[in-house]
């Protein structure tokens, strides 16, 4: 092998390393604003003046023409601005696509157990998925996974004048099963997830964006959806994850458990599970029509034993509940106690830097048997 070397190019070296990490610090800006293009790159400029970010090796408005460049946003041209130019900036399918990317790749590089992510089950059994071994052939084996290289030679070994294939002479290969799972993504997006000074939902969309991102390209045949719950429970799409933010003030766990059931009930993996993410007990269920609420700091009994009940459904439905608390209020972690209890589920407490970790080390770990 020839090895060419070539003088050192310190400009080249900086421009590669330098945009890389400008382009996380820019998408981390975006998922603080939940998506606000212009708001970001107003964070961006107030960073660049006090911290001289490049040192002097480019100036914001020289990045800001490299995002737009690079398609990684562009100019609105939406209805509201007609007759008018062009509208402020936003994220294009492009900018959208490497927040998603960013935030698996960081994910990633915080884990240290996690190994190389893969999630087959340890028996051997019928799939799609060789092996390298061969085993003995048995009745009821796919002839498709004949090894018929091995099978011959075996045929071979009792003389070439008598080179006949028999079934004691065959051997197949060794598959692999892969237990599908349906995933469903439970953020809580009450107004506690930002008060107190701590920003809970950024990370919160980091670890949404990173898992959906991870099923989509590693596990297609598996499921994620992600829903948000608050006064109510909503389903969010993929690509709208980096504009959630805080809204309601109320946390109605009853409704998000029971949209998440509706949607696993479509879904027709062997593994079923809901990951919720939240930092506040249950404070609201809509009950006979009315809308309840707890109005004090305890746990309320009804919406506590509202919400049981859906914890428990969904253990008869075999779906398994792990509950990620970013908080260690005593009630809170008496609620959780209280559901995992009943759903016979885990519960972890994380904080926020280790999120993401926590999720995607029981995403495989849970993928590996089936739940029952």
């Amino acid at each position: 092998m020839r090895i060419a070397y070539v003088e050192f190019d310190e400009a080249e070296a900086w421009r590669r390393a330098g945009m890389k990490q400008l382009l996380k610090l820019w998408n981390e800006l975006l998922l603080m604003t939940n998506g606000d293009v212009e708001k970001a790159l107003e964070w961006m400029e107030q960073l660049w003046e006090q911290h001289n970010i490049t040192g002097g090796r480019m100036s914001f408005d020289e990045f800001k023409a490299m995002l737009e460049r690079e398609g990684l946003i562009r100019r609105g041209t939406g209805p509201e601005n007609e007759g008018e130019g062009p509208g402020s900036y936003e994220l294009t399918t492009k900018g959208e696509r490497s927040i998603r990317k960013d935030s698996l790749d960081q994910i990633f590089r915080n884990l240290k157990s996690l190994g190389d992510g893969d999630h087959r089950t340890p028996n051997a059994g019928a799939s799609l998925e060789r092996l390298p071994e061969t085993r003995p052939y048995s009745f009821g084996d796919m002839s498709s996974d004949i090894d018929y290289n091995i099978s011959i030679r075996n045929a071979l070994k009792r003389g070439i004048d008598d080179l006949a294939l028999k079934e004691d002479d065959l051997e197949v290969y060794e598959t692999e099963q892969h237990a599908s799972c349906a995933t469903v993504l439970m953020i809580d997006i009450s107004h506690s997830m930002v008060l107190y000074g701590e920003d809970r939902i950024t990370p919160a969309k980091r670890v949404a964006i990173a898992l959906t991102e991870l099923i989509k390209t590693k596990y297609p045949k598996d499921s994620i959806d992600v829903i948000t719950f608050g006064n109510e429970a909503e389903q969010v799409p993929v690509h709208r994850l980096p504009y959630l933010s805080v809204g309601p003030y109320h946390t109605n766990t009853k409704a998000g458990l029971q949209l998440a059931q509706r949607i696993l009930s479509r879904r027709k993996h062997t593994n079923k599970q809901i990951f919720m993410v939240t930092d506040g007990k249950p404070t609201v269920i809509l009950e006979q029509g009315q809308i309840y609420r707890n109005v004090s700091w305890i746990l309320d009994p009804l919406i506590v034993n509202r919400t049981l009940e859906e914890a428990e459904l969904c253990r008869r439905k075999g779906i398994t509940i792990s509950t990620f608390m970013i908080a260690d209020d005593p009630h809170l972690v008496e609620f959780v106690d209280k559901l995992t209890q009943t759903n016979r589920g885990r519960a972890y407490f994380s904080a926020l830097d280790r999120l993401g970790g926590s999720i995607f080390v029981d995403y495989m770990k849970n993928r590996r048997r089936r739940v029952r």
